[in-house]
C-alpha cells in the first residue's frame, strides 16, 4: 500500500514536469501510467487525470501569472469559445459520428505539427499585422524572458482562426470526453502568433479552470479515490513547481521541438480511434 502511493507519487511528479512545461496538464501520463502499470480502473484513472490537470494548472498558475508569462486575457476569450462549442456538442452529440471527427482532427493536428516543424527555429513570433480585434480586446502583453535576457512583447493575430480553433476543440472535447490542451496551445502558438512559452502557460491556466468543473462532477458520483487522487495531487505539484522553473530558462525552439512529437503522437492516436484500429 505504501510502496503503491510513491510509486503514483513518482509517476505524478514527473508529469508535472511535463505538463507545465508543454501546457498538456498531466492527465497524458497519469492516466495511461495507473492503468497499464498499476491496473487501477479506468474511472479512477481518468478522475486521477483531471485531479493531476488541476494541480498541474495550480502548481504553475502561480509562477506564471506572477511572471507575467500567462495571459488571462486571451485564456478567458478562448474558453468563451471551448465552452461555447462543448454546449454545442453536448447538443449535437446524437447526430454526429465520433469517428468522423476523430479522422478530422487528426488531420488538422498534423497540419499544426508540420507547420510548426517549419519553424521549429523561430525562437519568438514574426511580426504581423495587428488585427482590429486582437486591438479592440487588447489581447496583447509583455514578459521577462529569461533564456533570453530580454523583455518580449507581443500581439495576437489571426483571432477569427484562434477563436475557431477553440470552438471546434470545445465541440470534440464534449463528443469524445477527451482533453483539448493541444487545441490550446496550437490556437496560441499557430494561429494567434503568440510566443511559444505565453502559449503553454495560458494553456496550463486555462485548463485548470475547464477540470476543476468536471472533477466537481465526479466528486458529487463518488468517482474520486483519495488513496490514488492524494498522491497523484502532492506529486504533480512537486513536478509543476520544478518545471515551472525549467520552462522560464528554456528556450522556445526547446520547447517547440518537444510539443512536435508529442503532437504527432496524439494525431496518430486520434486517427488510429478515427479508422477503428483502437
Amino acid at each position: 500500500m505504501v510502496w503503491t502511493a510513491i510509486s503514483i507519487l513518482i509517476i505524478s511528479v514527473f508529469a508535472g514536469i511535463f505538463g507545465s512545461l508543454l501546457g498538456l496538464g498531466g492527465g497524458m501520463i497519469v492516466i495511461p501510467a495507473l492503468t497499464l502499470l498499476m491496473g487501477v480502473d479506468i474511472k479512477y484513472a481518468i478522475t486521477a487525470g483531471l485531479i493531476s490537470v488541476i494541480s498541474t494548472s495550480s502548481g504553475s498558475a502561480v509562477v506564471y501569472v506572477r511572471d507575467k508569462i500567462t495571459n488571462i486575457r486571451v485564456g478567458m476569450f478562448l474558453e468563451l469559445a471551448t465552452t461555447i462549442g462543448a454546449l454545442t456538442g453536448a447538443l449535437v452529440a446524437g447526430f454526429l459520428q465520433p469517428k468522423t471527427l476523430y479522422i478530422l482532427f487528426a488531420l488538422q493536428l498534423f497540419y499544426s505539427a508540420y507547420s510548426m516543424i517549419k519553424k521549429r527555429n523561430q525562437e519568438l513570433p514574426e511580426i504581423r499585422s495587428i488585427h482590429p480585434m486582437a486591438e479592440k480586446l487588447k489581447l496583447k502583453g509583455e514578459y521577462y524572458d529569461k533564456a533570453l535576457n530580454q523583455t518580449v512583447t507581443y500581439q495576437a493575430s489571426s483571432v477569427y482562426s484562434g477563436f475557431g480553433l477553440m470552438y471546434l476543440a470545445g465541440v470534440i472535447s464534449a463528443l469524445l470526453g477527451i482533453g483539448s490542451g493541444s487545441f490550446k496551445v496550437i490556437a496560441m502558438d499557430h494561429f494567434m502568433n503568440l510566443p511559444m512559452k505565453v502559449s503553454t502557460a495560458t494553456s496550463n491556466f486555462m485548463m485548470g479552470v475547464t477540470a476543476a468543473a468536471s472533477a466537481g462532477i465526479y466528486l458529487f458520483r463518488g468517482q474520486i479515490d483519495p488513496k490514488i487522487a492524494g498522491p497523484v495531487a502532492i506529486g504533480v505539484v512537486i513536478g509543476a513547481t520544478i518545471g515551472t522553473r525549467i520552462m522560464q530558462r528554456m528556450r522556445s525552439v526547446t520547447l517547440r521541438k518537444i510539443f512536435i512529437p508529442v503532437l504527432l503522437y496524439v494525431a496518430v492516436e486520434m486517427l488510429l480511434q478515427g479508422l477503428g484500429v483502437k
